[in-house]
């Protein structure tokens, strides 16, 4: 299977995984009270996450988000070199509302049938940042509107994780400009 297929296997997994299980665990994950999806539209660019395989070998990531006509998220999600000058690879597909009150929790489905669970669990109150959680803690998204986050941004948002269940310890940043091998 290639890199190219990976990827596109891993998008479809990406926000999979067992819900349930014993009581012992972290507390049931708790989502932003409301989001304005025309807000929310637009790009993002991955600031960390937790590791996972399907995005193994993509050092820049960012995703694009459109409100469609139905009411639905066209999902776009890239993958880049280092210093974004190459796209490796991309993903399309869509995105619905499953708690309409809120429109903080999402499916997203890159391949019929299946679909994953998108929780945005933390927002900056002018949209400039976004987490987005599983409920079972197996997924971690940290995004901004920029590939620069302030790093004491990024530590409140690490402390209100913790408070949520996650772990800060395994999020691996993604690449910031200051990172960049322009070589």
């Amino acid at each position: 299977m290639t890199t190219g297929s990976f990827f596109l296997l891993g998008a479809a997994l990406m926000l999979f995984g067992c819900v349930g299980g014993d009581d012992s665990g972290p507390p049931p994950l708790e989502t932003v009270p409301e989001i304005d999806l025309e807000r929310y539209t637009g790009e993002w660019f991955e600031i960390a996450r937790y590791p996972n395989r399907f995005q193994r070998d993509c050092p820049a990531s960012k995703a694009t988000y459109t409100l469609l006509p139905d009411g639905e998220l066209e999902v776009l999600n890239q993958c880049y070199d280092r210093g974004y000058r190459n796209l490796l690879r991309s993903v399309k597909g869509k995105a619905r509302v499953v708690e309409p009150g809120t429109n903080a929790k999402l499916k997203v489905t890159f391949f019929r049938p299946f679909s994953g669970d998108y929780w945005i669990i933390c927002l900056g109150d002018d949209y400039e940042y976004a987490v987005v959680g599983h409920p079972d803690r197996k997924y971690l998204w940290i995004l901004s509107r920029s590939p620069e986050m302030p790093e004491e941004l990024y530590n409140r948002i690490t402390d209100k994780l913790k408070k949520q269940g996650y772990d800060p310890r395994r999020l691996i940043r993604g690449e910031e400009p200051g990172d960049r091998n322009e070589s």
